[in-house]
């Protein structure tokens, strides 16, 4: 019963996607587990006539590969109009997606009009205590879920059931509403409104914890796509510096509805620096002419907001706490080929916190704030990575590099990333 979970080891942004799209040819399905499209997934597929960039915000990163099933799983929240647009995007392009080939769960939870305004009206109200969200809705769609408050898949699915729960809440988010400043909603709009998003979404709408239970008891090949990163974990991340959502590992079972033996392989990705965006303790953060160059190499630009993100060097002591929580069999490391051209890189191996040496991070947003990173120093190298296909063709400085990576988070390399391209990628071990 082969399955692999490939979750964000940093702060989200790692290159999951690409890893996904990579890994989905060897397997049956491809689940996305949470968040909404606050994730941005970004694949770089030739198929026939060149490269071509696709960003994904809902649509799991398998969506390329016909033969696959594509899950949304219940614990993501779902923006009918994002979907809707990337589905057309791709039909766009000759790339038709059939209800077979995507599945999503009735149980789903739906991103209202009313959400992403009192995201923006909460997060405008914040002044300088901002969080960094990015106003899509996505934390107050998962606080309705929790509040009991929520519209799922299944309640548009059915006109009078929908009245009934857009009866039920509306009263509660139009006080809401109003102390924020925001317009008000009426329950007649609203479902005038969700009413041709249901008709397009019923024929992809599906129990897809049974669907994805019973592929994985027959013994089929499944991928479990995470979003965002480990450190920004709603329950184990830099809170309140935080996504809405479980990001690790765990969050499969609750997620998807599966039991906790359903996980079999982990691969935990990483970039060959760090980054982060919005706001949050980030202790290798650069701020120098180092940060810029990371920054314009690596494009680091957020695919969903395109806000600029903060950039530092890669950090050993929050990796290894990812690691304690999602236990990696393998780890991928991506934009490898950003580091060539610098004389030196540094490695955060460990802080100084109150007078103590910690090898691992503590997620505690304060204490991490006044974590001081520990460097070592290692050479860099001038070689230009993107067209090299075997580890041994790297520099010995970059091969250096990645063996001290593995012996600093205590996992093996599993997978190396040269460049956006599905070709520039160097599988040293196979998850399936």
């Amino acid at each position: 019963m082969p399955t692999c979970v490939v979750v964000g080891a940093q702060w989200g942004d790692e290159g999951k996607g690409k890893v996904v799209d990579l890994f989905a040819e060897e397997c049956d399905y491809i689940v996305r587990y949470q968040g909404g499209n606050n994730a941005g997934h970004t694949l770089v597929v030739d198929r026939g006539n060149g490269p071509e960039k696709t960003v994904l915000h809902l649509l799991p990163s398998g969506i390329l590969h016909p033969d696959k099933v594509c899950v949304i799983a219940r614990g993501v929240v779902i923006d009918c109009d994002v979907l809707f647009r990337e589905l057309d995007a791709l039909a766009a392009r000759g790339i038709g997606v059939a209800p077979a080939q995507l599945r999503i769960d009735l149980d789903a939870h739906i991103i209202m009009p009313y959400h992403r305004d009192i995201d923006l009206g909460r997060e405008a109200a914040s002044g300088d205590a901002k969080i960094g969200t990015t106003g899509r809705g996505i934390g107050p769609c998962y606080e309705d879920m929790i509040g009991r408050r929520g519209i799922r898949v299944r309640d548009l699915l059915e006109p009078s059931r929908l009245l009934d729960r857009l009866q039920a809440v509306v009263p509660d988010r139009n006080a809401t509403l109003r102390w924020l400043g925001r317009p008000e909603v009426t329950v007649e709009a609203l479902a005038a409104q969700l009413a041709p998003a249901a008709e397009r979404l019923a024929p992809f709408a599906a129990d897809c914890r049974s669907l994805v239970g019973d592929a994985w008891r027959a013994g089929k090949r499944v991928l479990f796509e995470g979003a965002q990163g480990t450190l920004l974990d709603v329950g184990h991340g830099t809170y309140p510096f935080v996504t809405s959502s479980y990001t690790t590992s765990a969050g499969v079972c609750v997620g998807v509805g599966v039991p906790p033996r359903a996980i079999e392989k982990v691969v935990g990705i990483t970039k060959a620096y760090a980054t982060r965006v919005g706001a949050g303790p980030f202790p290798t953060e650069l701020f120098d002419e180092d940060g810029a160059q990371l920054r314009a190499r690596g494009q680091e630009f957020g695919a969903t907001t395109g806000r600029p993100r903060r950039c530092g060097w890669f950090d050993a002591a929050a990796v290894r706490y990812a690691h304690r929580l999602n236990d990696f069999t393998g780890l991928a490391i991506t934009k490898l080929d950003v580091l060539s051209g610098f004389d030196e890189i540094k490695v955060c191996v460990a802080y100084h916190l109150d007078g103590q040496r910690l090898e691992v991070a503590d997620a505690d947003a304060v204490s991490l704030q006044r974590s001081v990173p520990i460097y070592e120093t290692w050479p860099g190298w001038k070689q230009d990575l993107t067209a090299v296909r075997r580890l041994e063709d790297f520099p010995a400085a970059a091969r250096a590099y990645l063996e001290r990576l593995t012996e600093l988070c205590g996992v093996p390399i599993d997978v190396v990333s040269v460049g956006p391209d599905r070709a520039q990628t160097l599988v040293l071990r196979q998850p399936f």
